[in-house]
């Protein structure tokens, strides 16, 4: 009976000396992943579309250096000036005196090379009327297509729910604090043309003048 006892307490050590060996060996193993784990940066996480609908709604006059990589591979550079809702001016740095305007629902493009009157269509026909809006709102349904994060930026995939044939635009952001900073539109032939901004300077004040078509040809007469 006392063997039986030894080895009952025995068998019961040995099973206890087992099970925290293998404990400690799992441990070991697992030890280099929970510290490669600790070392890999934490997911950054998308910013909302709420969160990116109210800063861009709170985006009533902006400016930047601009840099634009067109569908045929040539670049230009200029500055933008954006008084929403509804009115951007893009100046072409020199030599070109290129202009585009957009005021009063339509777009100007101003050739620097021609002395024609500016060609003009619509503003609603360009995916970038999707930000220029009185109210933004990319929770609108069919509105956002796609909604990622990227090496630290949340891109955003837009279309006119109403008229997808008009084209994309796919804004970028990044956070902390929230700004815009690159925006790719694909027209209804599948090209592309990439814009990117300097850091926007926000809270000035544009005469109307800056965004007027008609006194904007008066100029280049």
């Amino acid at each position: 009976m006392a063997a039986a006892h030894s080895f009952a307490r025995g068998d019961a050590g040995g099973s206890a000396s087992s099970y925290i060996l293998c404990m400690n060996r799992r441990t070991a193993l697992a030890a280099p992943f929970v510290l490669l784990a600790l070392a890999l940066p934490a997911q950054a996480e998308k910013l909302s579309l709420a969160t990116l609908s109210d800063y861009l709604n709170s985006l009533t006059t902006a400016e930047s250096r601009f840099t634009q990589f067109n569908a045929d591979g040539s670049r230009a550079e200029g500055q933008i000036f954006i008084k929403r809702p509804g009115r951007v001016r893009f100046e072409y740095a020199p030599p070109d005196r290129n202009l585009v305007l957009a005021a009063g629902g339509q777009v100007a493009i101003f050739d620097g090379k021609s002395n024609q009157p500016p060609e003009q269509y619509p503003l609603k026909r360009t995916p970038l009327n999707l930000i220029l809006g009185d109210k933004v709102n990319l929770g609108r349904s069919k509105m956002v297509v796609g909604h990622t994060e990227a090496g630290g930026a949340t891109r955003v995939l837009a279309q006119d729910p109403e008229h997808p044939e008009y084209g994309t635009i796919e804004l970028v952001f990044t956070d902390s604090p929230v700004a815009l900073r690159e925006w790719i539109i694909t027209d209804d032939a599948g090209n592309q043309t990439r814009v990117t901004l300097d850091d926007l300077v926000r809270g000035k004040d544009y005469p109307p003048s800056l965004f007027n078509v008609t006194m904007e040809v008066d100029r280049r007469k």
